[in-house]
């Protein structure tokens, strides 16, 4: 008791508006810095972070099913008979890819440089897009062999899995034809660079779960 009333309390740079009720002073806190709350920018990055987090939460009971049903072929097509690794290795380039150009985004952002950032982000989308249609081709593929997701088990689960990620690219290609429009009529403002910054984050962990995916679903899928 003694400790926080007579010396710890000019050290606590924490102290909110202790100063006898009227707020001025110099224990006042002004709400921003060392003595105020976090930025919108910090507060907006903790939250999409927690969002990300349970995404991945999601992303794993789909793992989980999978693994379990991935035998459950019901005599139909096994996975080594349906998966086309050069299409996917195609496609795990040009999502790796396109992680990479978003960062150089990030960088041309950072110099406020509006057609570079514009320039890198057409060329992100265009590789996701790229992605997205292999992908399409190759459920399409499937389903004209009869490997739909109602076939057994083990589709249900791939075509679940797989396909949610691909909803997720969806969205984020979506997103960034949204985002560029507006950066390109609002120019560097604070919400855009926000903006921007949990792009990045979305589409480094789309990535992240992609290489699961392949490793796990195709590779091991593949496999004698």
């Amino acid at each position: 008791m003694s400790d926080i009333t007579a010396g710890s309390a000019r050290r606590d740079p924490y102290r909110l508006s202790r100063t006898g009720g009227h707020g001025h002073g110099p224990l006042s806190a002004t709400g921003h810095g060392q003595g105020g709350p976090a930025s919108k920018f910090v507060t907006v990055a903790y939250g999409f972070w927690i969002f990300l987090l349970s995404d991945i939460i999601m992303f794993s009971a789909f793992f989980a099913a999978f693994a379990v049903l991935s035998k459950a072929t019901a005599s139909g097509p096994t996975g080594k008979e349906l998966f086309e690794l050069t299409r996917v290795a195609a496609q795990t380039g040009l999502l790796l890819t396109s992680s990479f150009t978003g960062g150089l985004a990030t960088l041309a952002t950072h110099r406020r440089s509006m057609a570079a950032t514009q320039f890198w982000l057409l060329v992100t989308g265009l590789l996701g897009v790229a992605f997205l249609f292999l992908e399409v081709q190759e459920f399409a593929a499937m389903a004209s062999e009869q490997a739909g997701p109602s076939r057994s088990a083990f589709l249900s689960a791939f075509f679940a899995l797989v396909g949610c990620h691909g909803t997720h690219v969806g969205l984020g290609l979506l997103w960034l034809g949204t985002m560029m429009a507006q950066l390109w009529v609002k120019g560097f403002r604070p919400e855009m660079l926000r903006r921007l910054h949990c792009f990045g984050l979305f589409w480094h962990a789309l990535d992240i779960i992609w290489v699961a995916i392949f490793t796990l679903v195709y590779l091991l899928g593949a496999s004698p």
